[in-house]
């Protein structure tokens, strides 16, 4: 009688491991879904997902454990991918990985500590559902040879799934909230993603050279001087339908100026982007997980750039930031594309105290000590100036309360009532300082040269994290290239052929020859071919498909204006 209940047993034991299997599977296969939400994309995320778990398959030895972990892992990855795309608008792909060990992590858990223990929490969690499906999921083990013929015919059909042209667009991509896990599984297999790693490469670069442009002679006699304020963080809220008070909208769109949308590579951090694109022209996305680098990796690599220009036609240079000296490779960076004199926030003379200003970052203090400086080189030498400085005041987190209390109340409670939401009310209120400071500081700088002509270039950064905070209380329906939307506007003092009105929306790469253009300089055949290049690009430059550019980038990697290492010529 005993053999019986073992046969039946042994039915029952046939019959349930395979509805285990198929149980984990459409789970795994569902939960993937819900994190793509993309139907076209789905075939490769499963494709993906299969071969994971075949690989895994080789080292727990059965199917059950090795599907369960493959979407596990699947999970953590989208997981991984979706916090990184609120924190800069962009996916995870493995070029990435690198900036793990760049400083990026602490700087994450200084200004984010709440989202960062959310991560760690996670990745708790994670570690321990993994040992918990290693030590009590185990199945029925399946032999070697088998493992190793399901893996070969998942790798067949990872492989063909990555050469289908949903793949190919998962590259436009990744500024979009979904495909999260396929996203990061193509780009394990794109060898521009690994280039990445050992070399500086350009990623939209052609194989042929495009002719340069003839040089184009100046439109006045006079050299203005060119100042260009980089204010951190700040983005027009208009954008988001968001209102602003007349002081407010006469920073971002003064009257008597050109003004008008700026496109910029980075969301949330990383400001030493959009210097690099402006003074070099190049769009930082271009050289990928290098774009993070390009202070350190491009030092001495870049040979035409704005300030290199201005200096060859009698033009004095000079940066003053709002970071220290030491603050990553700044000084070694901006000596190389000509910027002569430099000055950082612990150098600026008294009585300008750098301990308490970086309390609170303030413009009305910083603003003030920038003109102070210009002021003074021009006392020095009364040639052209090339002024570039960096603010940092609106840098987030925004719920650390910047503006003291009694100062733009009026302000603050204005946002407040536009939107409520106390890290908004925060950004307008220091919005508010800039718009006052920047007030002051452009009626000093023309009663101190009521004759000189100056042209002024005001932008913004990158926008906030807040703003993705912003955008889902107005349910806000932009385009892709929303979160990489600040603004620009150029003033002019003293300069009878500039043309003020609403402008055109630009792209950050073509900030700096528009200034050129509307200064009335000199263009050499390098920023007379970039000029050329608007029309084809518009207000998108790396988005852009434009061969012309990518043939522009050939010429410039050829003359030696780019030093590219050896490996990705």
């Amino acid at each position: 009688m005993s053999p019986r209940p073992k046969l039946k047993n042994s039915k029952a034991q046939g019959i349930l491991i395979p509805m285990t299997l198929i149980f984990i599977v459409g789970v795994v296969i569902a939960a993937v879904a819900l994190t793509e939400r993309s139907v076209e994309h789905l075939p490769f995320a499963i494709a993906a997902l299969l071969f994971n778990a075949a690989l895994l398959l080789l080292l727990v030895a059965d199917l059950e454990r090795a599907i369960l972990l493959s979407g596990m892992l699947a999970v953590a990855i989208a997981g991984i991918s979706s916090v990184k795309f609120d924190h800069s608008a962009l996916k995870l792909t493995v070029s990435d990985l690198p900036l793990a060990f760049a400083g990026t992590v602490p700087f994450f858990v200084l200004q984010y500590p709440r989202m960062m223990l959310g991560v760690l929490a996670g990745g708790a969690l994670f570690a321990l559902a993994s040992g918990a499906a290693l030590l009590y999921a185990a199945g029925s083990p399946v032999p070697l040879m088998f493992r190793v013929l399901l893996f070969v015919l998942a790798l067949i059909g990872f492989a063909a799934a990555s050469a289908s042209a949903a793949v190919r667009s998962l590259r436009g991509t990744l500024t979009q909230g979904r495909c999260f896990y396929s996203t990061f599984m193509a780009s394990l297999v794109d060898p521009a993603c690994w280039r990445q790693f050992g070399a500086l490469a350009l990623s939209d670069i052609a194989s042929e050279p495009l002719p340069l442009r003839e040089a184009m002679p100046a439109r006045s006699a006079c050299s203005p001087d060119i100042i260009v304020i980089q204010h951190e963080s700040v983005f027009d809220p208009r954008i988001f339908g968001l209102p602003v008070e007349p002081t407010v909208e006469a920073f971002l769109s003064p009257p008597g100026a050109e003004f008008g949308h700026l496109n910029v590579d980075i969301f949330g951090g990383g400001s030493w982007q959009s210097e690099f694109s402006l003074l070099t022209g190049l769009s930082s996305a271009s050289f990928g997980s290098s774009a993070y680098y390009l202070f350190q990796k491009g030092a001495g690599r870049f040979h035409s750039s704005l300030p290199r220009s201005l200096a060859s036609i009698g033009y004095n240079t000079m940066l003053i930031s709002s970071c220290r000296r030491g603050f990553l490779s700044y000084d070694k960076f901006y000596g190389s594309i000509g910027v002569d004199e430099r000055i950082f926030v612990d150098e600026l003379p008294p009585p300008f105290d750098a301990r308490r200003f970086e309390a609170t970052n303030s413009d009305a203090v910083f603003l003030d000590a920038v003109i102070d400086a210009h002021i003074k080189g021009i006392a020095d030498d009364p040639a052209p100036r090339f002024l570039y400085a960096l603010t940092n005041f609106n840098h987030g987190p925004h719920t650390r309360q910047l503006v003291p209390s009694g100062q733009f109340e009026q302000e603050r409670a204005f946002a407040m009532a536009s939107l409520p939401n106390a890290g908004y009310a925060e950004y307008y209120a220091r919005l508010a300082e800039t718009a006052s400071a920047w007030q002051a500081a452009r009626a000093k700088l023309a009663a101190s040269f009521p004759d000189r002509p100056v042209l002024i270039v005001h932008y913004g950064d990158h926008q906030p994290v807040l703003t993705k905070q912003i955008d889902r209380q107005r349910k806000h329906q932009g385009d892709g290239r929303s979160p990489f939307r600040t603004f620009y506007a150029i003033e002019a003092l003293n300069i009878p052929h500039f043309s003020p009105g609403p402008g055109a929306d630009l792209d950050i790469a073509f900030l700096g020859t528009v200034a050129l253009q509307r200064a009335g300089l000199a263009l050499d055949p390098i920023f007379a071919t970039r000029a050329s290049l608007l029309d084809d690009c518009r207000e998108a430059y790396f988005a852009s498909p434009s061969e012309r550019k990518r043939r522009f980038h050939r010429t410039l990697v050829d003359l030696g204006l780019i030093d590219l290492m050896p490996s990705a010529r």
